[in-house]
This record gives structure tokens, C-alpha cells and sequence, in this order.
């Protein structure tokens, strides 16, 4: 397998950051947790080098147009986090797992108001299939995110949300107004730190989490 040269350190960067690097979130000794996956596919699309994110539904009851990375719960015919992963990519997404090399499994993540103890599964899309909405129900929208915006200090923020948390963020979509923020940003952030590819950028613009990722104005 020959990697392209931008992705070798995004690969050796998540062989080596550790659990604290990315979070003080992990799960605690000899607590039962439920266990979940995710899938951080990185390829080479229309505008360059880019990540694999969904959006999902904004009529969910839980977390509407949260922009996350593909996954979910491991399942019992899950042979391992990777499984699930490409699992749950391949149902949300339609992704062909078939074109997509794993590179390494992340350290495991707590999410502690749902008690998720989450494995980010870092990949690299070898051979792109078509992706789409599957389940209009479950999620709006299909995003290739080019690393170039997501890198750009102008679309980087820090989103607050009305109970007090700040979070950093990122402005993504075709007009930049798919707010990136939580467990993904912190996550696509932590690990840019790590491999070096972060630019300055200023914590002090903030943006507020739009009503409808907060489930204001449902029916």
C-alpha cells in the first residue's frame, strides 16, 4: 500500500498520540461502558486531501445536525471496533468498505453523559466509492470536507453552547455554516495538533451553536 506523502504523518500521528492527548475523557478502571466505533477516513477527493463527515438529521431526537464522523455502536456480530466502523460507514453512507485500508486503531474515548467508551478507526481511502445519503431519517447530509478548510484559521472558532461549554470548532460546507464542534472537532483538532499540521489561529472568535443543532424550533 503506497500512501500519499501528506498522509504519512496523519498515519504515524495516530500510532502514537495516547488517550490524554486527546482528551481527559477515558474511560474509568472496571466501569462497564458501552462501546462504539468511528470511522476517520481520509482521501484524496474533487479538492484535495479530505475527511469523510455526516451530518446527521436535523429532526433526531438526540443531537440533530450534529456533524460527526460515521459510526455508532459496536454490535455483538462486530468481529472488532474496525468492523463496526466500516460497519456503520457502509449503512450510513454507502460507503464500499472493500476500497478502504484501516491504518490504526485510536485509543478509546469517553463520552460521559452516554457512558460511550468510542474507538476512532483511522483509514485511508484507497479506492473511493460513491457515498450518499442512505437513511434521510438518520442522516441530511454526506460531507467530504477538504483539509485545506479545515486547516484555514479563518473557518477555525470556538463554538459555545447556551449551558456554558466552548468548544473548538470549525466551519465547514459549501458556505461555511455547518458548525464542526464537540466530540469530531476535538477530536480532528487534538490530532492536527499532534501531527503539526495546525495553524494559528484565533480561540477569541467565538460562534454560537445554531438553535437547531440545540432542538429549538422542532415541531
Amino acid at each position: 500500500m503506497t500512501l500519499p506523502g501528506w498522509m504519512e504523518p496523519i498515519r504515524d500521528g495516530a500510532l502514537t498520540i495516547t488517550a490524554e492527548d486527546i482528551s481527559r475523557f477515558v474511560p474509568p478502571e472496571g466501569t462497564r461502558t458501552r462501546k462504539g466505533a468511528v470511522l476517520m477516513l481520509f482521501g484524496e477527493g474533487p479538492a484535495g486531501p479530505d475527511l469523510l463527515l455526516t451530518e446527521r438529521a436535523h429532526t433526531m431526537r438526540s443531537h440533530p445536525g450534529q456533524v460527526s464522523f460515521p459510526g455508532g455502536s459496536i454490535d455483538p456480530g462486530d468481529a472488532s471496533p474496525t468492523a463496526a466502523a466500516l460497519r456503520e460507514a457502509q449503512e450510513e453512507t454507502g460507503l464500499d468498505p472493500a476500497g478502504v485500508e484501516v491504518l490504526a486503531a485510536l485509543p478509546e474515548l469517553w463520552l460521559p453523559p452516554s457512558n460511550f467508551a468510542v474507538t476512532p478507526v483511522l483509514a485511508w481511502w484507497r479506492k473511493p466509492s460513491p457515498v450518499s445519503v442512505v437513511d434521510p431519517a438518520e442522516v441530511h447530509a454526506v460531507l467530504r470536507v477538504p483539509l485545506a478548510e479545515l486547516l484555514d484559521p479563518t473557518h477555525r472558532v470556538t463554538v459555545t453552547h447556551p449551558m456554558g461549554y466552548r468548544s473548538p470548532g470549525f466551519l465547514i460546507g459549501e458556505h461555511h455554516d455547518l458548525v464542526l464542534w464537540g466530540f469530531t472537532a476535538g477530536l480532528v483538532n487534538k490530532l492536527f495538533d499532534h501531527v503539526g499540521l495546525t495553524r494559528d489561529w484565533d480561540a477569541g472568535v467565538e460562534h454560537p451553536l445554531p438553535d437547531y443543532m440545540l432542538g429549538l424550533g422542532q415541531d
